[in-house]
């Protein structure tokens, strides 16, 4: 599956939200993708089309221009049935090391995280 955004929306620490970390982005047709998770919580909330899943073992793979997220085939519901997403993106080159530091926080201790920056 794929997807076509202008930038990527990211939050690494949000203290007006209990320190929850985010990522967003809206694609150009209208869909939305959102990947969350609390400190405290062993899971990942994955957001699509607005219907929220929560994971564990996500592998998200980061470049300048290259958002994959990838999946377990047996939580492919949570992305409309396939077991990945692949965000085409036009985030500034001085918004990645922010990018990166949420995408560490989202998928540390239960998740794959890898920068192709």
């Amino acid at each position: 599956m794929q997807l076509t955004t202008a930038h990527l929306i990211v939050n690494p620490c949000d203290d007006e939200e209990d320190n929850m970390a985010m990522l967003c982005c809206h694609g150009d047709k209208g869909e939305m993708f959102m990947l969350t998770r609390y400190p405290d919580e062993g899971e990942v909330e994955l957001t699509w089309d607005y219907e929220p899943s929560t994971l564990n073992g996500l592998k998200v793979t980061l470049s300048a221009t290259r958002l994959l997220v990838e999946i377990a085939a047996a939580d492919a519901d949570a992305l409309g049935g396939s077991d990945h997403l692949a965000i085409t993106h036009g985030t500034a080159e001085s918004d990645l090391a922010e990018v990166e530091e949420t995408l560490q926080n989202i998928l540390k201790g239960t998740g794959t995280y890898i920068s192709e920056l």
